[in-house]
């Protein structure tokens, strides 16, 4: 790390030395210094053993580079041709530009120490949750070494007393050895239990010996306990070295006398799922559908295994007319926004006609439960070879370092508080499971074990684990269907401690990322720093999560975790409070009124600041906080032990644009103060994408041009910029000339632009636009002094295909936090060939913003070519306006945020 070996050892670091101190941070505090001649050292952010030197001057940052060389000197980064003087420590540097015509913009007059703030009282603790420490996982040994300690401290005198005196036998050693053994000795006799029935079958003699021992094993102490064992395991021994050959032999002799009548094995296959049927109504005037003669009550059937959908009908005597419709006759599904419980269905009437029905249905929980079951009869008559959207399942909870209860089911089948699963389609397994947990006592190896067998009971899978990780009691588990296994590769793990001095692990986060085909994921599980007071540590404690998780793909190392992946989620106990008096909290429970709750929310109120959590997006709470309940119970919340302001802290799921299915808690699983909460979203996936197009028949190949680029930065610095582009369509990283224009109305601020000369043309490693069209650009803006990050964006290419440019507008954000914003004007040229396309399953479920489908009541038939420029509206319409703010998370124990960064690229790069 930067700073280790060029300051003075045993000395206290210079005050103008700021370790880890971000650029814009520098900035701050070099501004309010106010003085020319302020200056700081810092860390560099672009070069690991490098650092940065900031000088204020005229109400600008100046900085300067101070790059190690070979031999371990240092020295300020000079003009080409200028002899750099070198120095051993980074005081003998300063030192020399204390003095004045150095070189510099200013002679360096007035150190400038970080300011002092509630982030440097590191203690983590307050309210309760973190008064005792916290427990250490348990020991991988049987207590022999702790035993082993104690009788050499003391009964071994004892026994050495009775040798002195003639004994023959040392009873205290045998003693601490039979303590010792105990547990050795239960799971002999498990092993034991469990091979008795093969040895009746292939080994008569070893099963008489196994039967004795078994029944020996009761009631037996001191030497004859330790006889016994031993003589168990040299039987145990024996046994595993012979039964295989006695079994093959006694098969064989079996085989050619009779047929093998050995019971088959049973095999348990995966649930069918049976025809569903929903009672809805036809949108429309009464009076008119009762004119056309047509009935307003339609019973839809669902056939999933069948692979169709029918629609009937009551007409007069009550006969029923009915209309099936094969799964690729449903040509899409426009759910109203404005009317949470109405569905307009496209069908596929005639050869280039499709027609529209609205419809009713009994309750906005019905209407997701139909679209889950026509997405998932979508998926399983597909004829690609490859899925392009999975369904996944967020956990988290705070197990208050008990180990789970076995009945967990309400927890995996979305059973509880809030926005919950039809019960039609609670059993419907889902592609991946994400588990995170915060004091958590139990070993990896028994908590993935129990969730597997949980698994197993409700949905008949065997789900493979993908990765675990651990940081002390902090655990993230990912698992996925047998059938998607082969589809993960580039697994990564990783963890941050943010506890006592950001050394301890009892708070902190671990993470998981990988690819799944062409998609990636990112998966976050955190436990921030806990008190009333301490929201700017938990603050901190995410940015420093974000900067340092190491997931994702490392050539995006510059970039941080909230742009590095497709699809990130982030979930866990991130402990911000209610501030609001405990009686009004608890009334305003009572009553489900969670509106008020929300606007004293800590985390809310942070995030309105910009200060953490940048443009995640929250699921509509309705559900009550999650924490602190009595144990044993949900009907009492724990509080006496608290201060008067109310302390119901936060675990969260966060989520953007994903599309969000259910989000809640349990309200059965009691071993905890914490309630588990869950969260269910389907995700958009893409494959590696192959070319059925064969060779180009001409040159020309897709290229990314821009037009025009403008930056404003926020900065007091007056250097200048250039753009570095990044994409994992791109051979490698391209980067712009130097900014061509440049101008400030604010000394806080500065406008930057480039011109088309200025920017290189960019050229993908492929040309069909179903490739480029889930493609995505990651800018960042960089600084010519110091080659550091100022901003970072991503643009996402499907919305600049075309042959005219296209504006996009975004944010600029670096560490978590907002830095500027980025337009300019782009196009995505993509050869005529190259420019066929097909259906996406996340494009088939849209949203109509503003209900203006047809006409109501009447069917609207619609031309093919027509209706494929509705559905590619209602695309976006889906991107930017079925996922509202608000949409994604839950309150108290978990907040929801998947940050789909497909989404969000998508929404950056619209006008």
């Amino acid at each position: 790390m930067a700073g280790g070996g060029v300051l003075p050892l045993g000395l206290a670091p210079p005050m103008w030395y700021h370790r880890d101190l971000s650029r814009a941070a520098a900035e701050e505090l070099l501004a309010r210094a106010g003085r020319d001649g302020s200056f700081l050292v810092r860390d560099s952010e672009s070069v690991s053993g490098a650092y940065a030197l900031c000088v204020l001057f005229q109400k600008h940052v100046h900085t300067y580079r101070i790059l190690p060389d070979e031999e371990g000197f240092l020295a300020v980064q000079t003009s080409q041709g200028v002899q750099p003087k070198r120095f051993k420590t980074l005081p003998e540097l300063v030192l020399l530009y204390l003095q004045p015509s150095q070189g510099l913009v200013s002679t360096l007059l007035y150190p400038v120490d970080r300011e002092e703030s509630a982030l440097s009282d590191d203690r983590d603790y307050s309210d309760g949750e973190d008064e005792k420490p916290p427990p250490t996982p348990p020991p991988a040994a049987n207590g022999l070494s702790t035993i082993s300690h104690e009788y050499l401290k003391g009964s071994y005198a004892l026994d050495l007393e009775a040798v002195k005196q003639g004994a023959c036998a040392l009873p205290h050693l045998n003693k601490t050895l039979v303590s010792s053994c105990k547990r050795l000795n239960g799971e002999v006799d498990k092993v034991l239990s469990g091979l008795e029935i093969l040895s009746k079958v292939f080994d008569q003699q070893s099963a008489f010996m196994v039967s004795k021992m078994i029944q020996q094993s009761v009631n037996q102490g001191g030497d004859q306990e330790l006889e016994n064992l031993v003589t168990k395991l040299a039987i145990l021994k024996d046994l595993l070295s012979s039964i295989e050959k006695k079994a093959l032999k006694a098969l064989q002799e079996m085989s050619l006398t009779s047929p093998c009548s050995l019971p088959p094995l049973s095999t348990r296959q995966s649930k069918a799922i049976p025809v569903q049927a929903f009672e809805v109504k036809l949108d429309g005037c009464l009076a008119e559908l009762a004119k056309i003669g047509k009935s307003q009550k339609h019973t839809l059937s669902v056939d999933v295994e069948g692979g169709r959908l029918v629609v009937m009908k009551k007409v007069k005597d009550s006969q029923e007319d009915w209309t099936p419709f094969t799964h690729d006759k449903i040509r899409q599904l426009i759910k109203s926004q404005r009317v949470q419980n109405k569905l307009g269905i496209v069908f596929e009437k005639e050869k280039d006609k499709t027609q529209r029905k609205d419809f009713i249905f009994a309750s906005a929980k019905k209407r997701e439960a139909f679209c889950q079951l026509l997405q998932l009869m979508k998926n399983k008559h597909s004829n690609q070879d490859e899925p392009d959207m999975i369904s996944i399942f967020i956990g988290t909870w705070n197990m208050g370092s008990v180990p789970a209860p076995k009945a967990m089911s309400s927890w995996v089948l979305c059973r509880g508080l809030g926005k919950t699963l039809d019960e039609m389609t609670v059993t419907i397994p889902h592609d991946l499971y994400v588990f995170g947990t915060q004091e958590n006592s139990m070993c990896d190896r028994e908590w993935v074990e129990s969730i597997r067998a949980g698994l197993k009971d409700q949905t008949d899978l065997e789900y493979k684990p993908i990765a675990v990780q651990t940081l002390w009691n902090i655990k993230i588990a990912v698992l996925v269907k047998p059938e998607h296994e082969n589809r993960i590769s580039h697994v990564g793990v990783s963890s941050v401690k943010t506890g006592i001095a950001n050394t301890l692990g009892n708070k902190g986060a671990v993470g998981v990322s990988f690819m799944f085909n062409g998609t990636s994921f990112g998966f976050v599980n955190c436990h921030l720093t806990s008190g009333n007071e301490k929201i700017a540590r938990r603050n901190q404690n995410y940015l420093d999560i974000l900067r340092l998780l190491s997931l994702g793909d490392k050539q995006l190392s510059s970039f941080d975790i909230s742009l590095r992946f497709t699809h990130l989620f982030w979930l866990g106990d991130l402990n911000y409070r209610l501030d609001m008096d405990i009686q009004e909290i608890l009334n305003y429970i009572n009553r489900k009124e969670f509106d008020p709750l929300l606007k004293v929310d800590q985390l809310n109120l942070e995030r309105e600041k910009n200060k953490v959590f940048l443009r995640f997006v929250e699921e509509e709470i309705s559900y009550p906080p999650t924490y602190r309940y009595e144990r044993g119970s949900r009907d009492t919340y724990v509080w006496q032990k608290q201060k008067a302001t109310g302390v119901v802290c936060k675990a969260i799921v966060f989520v953007i644009f994903s599309r969000c299915v259910v989000s809640g808690c349990t309200d059965d699983i009691v071993t905890s103060d914490h309630s588990p909460v869950f969260a269910t979203f389907e995700v958009g996936v893409t494959s590696q994408f192959v070319s059925k197009k064969g060779l180009p028949k001409t040159s020309e190949q897709a290229y990314i041009e821009f037009e025009s680029i403008e930056a404003i930065v926020k900065t007091a610095s007056r250097t200048k910029f250039f753009i570095e582009f990044y994409s994992t369509c791109l051979e490698e990283f391209k980067k712009s000339y130097e900014n061509d224009t440049q101008s400030s109305d604010n000394v806080n601020f500065l406008r930057v632009g480039w011109s088309n000369k200025q920017l290189t043309t960019l050229k993908p490693l492929l040309s069909e636009i179903e490739y480029l069209q889930d493609q995505h650009l990651l800018l960042t803006v960089k600084s010519l002094d110091g080659y550091e990050s100022y901003g970072e964006c991503v643009l996402a290419l499907k919305s600049m295909i075309g042959s005219t440019p296209q504006q996009f507008h975004t944010y600029l954000s670096h560490r978590g936090e907002e830095t500027g914003n980025i337009r300019g004007s782009m196009r995505v040229r993509v050869p005529s060939e190259r420019m066929g396309t097909r259906e996406r399953l996340y494009e088939w479920i849209s949203v109509d913003k503003d209900d203006a489908g047809g006409p109501k009541g009447k069917s609207t038939l619609l031309p093919r070519s027509g209706h494929e420029y509705v559905k590619s509206s209602c695309l976006y319409s889906e991107r930017h306006c079925v996922f509202p703010l608000g949409l994604c998370c839950a309150p108290a124990d978990v907040r929801c945020g998947d940050v789909c960064l497909e989404a969000g690229r998508r929404r950056a790069a619209s006008p």
